[in-house]
């Protein structure tokens, strides 16, 4: 099986940036979502990037924003990828993309938002959340794993996932990589660098199990 990638998801320092990349996370997540506890400005962003070593990515996260303020924040931060984490339609995804679309798992609409953002071109890869994003809150992923076998771009996992569930999680579902903020968290939007380092190694002992 091909090895999971891991996202850490909600950096707002160089410090955590550097843990999370020696733990093992593939990239971080910058959060330009105001209502967020881990929510960064540009100014913050560009010191996280300039602190990451190379080949370590970076992901905008937006929620909602008009293209134009996406545009101003990704010419000032180019990160390397962007996440829409929002009611974002295909009109918007397209003045945004390429893009990581997310959706929120519920049972009666997952087939659907997996089927509609499969056929987008504009769409990398998709992002299945828990019902409550940024909240910590897992779903049972036995529920989602059917709707998946006919997703063909890069599948990521979210909502609840911790170093003690991560491995249940990849082992029923395979993803193409995980994502993870609260969970590695000692207070509500501070990373804690034991808690990313035993992540990425849960991560990697379920990918040799």
């Amino acid at each position: 099986m091909p090895r999971t990638r891991i996202k850490i998801c909600g950096i707002r320092d160089e410090e955590s940036a550097v843990a999370a990349a020696e733990a093992g996370a593939d990239a971080v997540g910058l959060v330009f979502v105001r209502s967020s506890p881990r929510c960064v400005n540009t100014e913050e962003a560009q010191n996280i990037m300039l602190a990451l070593p190379p080949f370590v990515a970076t992901v905008g996260v937006f929620m909602n924003h008009a293209p134009d303020t996406f545009a101003e924040i990704e010419e000032e931060c180019p990160t390397t990828h962007a996440q829409l984490h929002g009611n974002e339609n295909e009109s918007i995804v397209r003045a945004c993309g390429p893009a990581i679309k997310a959706v929120r798992y519920a049972p009666e609409s997952i087939a659907a938002d997996l089927k509609r953002w499969e056929a987008c071109e504009d769409v990398e890869a998709i992002l299945v959340d828990g019902p409550a994003p940024g909240e910590g809150v897992p779903f049972r992923w036995e529920d989602l794993a059917p709707h998946l076998d006919h997703v063909r771009k890069p599948v990521f996992l979210a909502g609840g996932l911790t170093p003690d569930n991560v491995a249940e999680a990849i082992r029923i579902l395979r993803p193409y990589g995980v994502d993870v903020s609260s969970g590695v968290e000692r207070e509500r939007g501070v990373k804690d660098p034991a808690l990313m380092e035993a992540f990425c190694q849960a991560v990697r002992e379920a990918d040799v199990s």
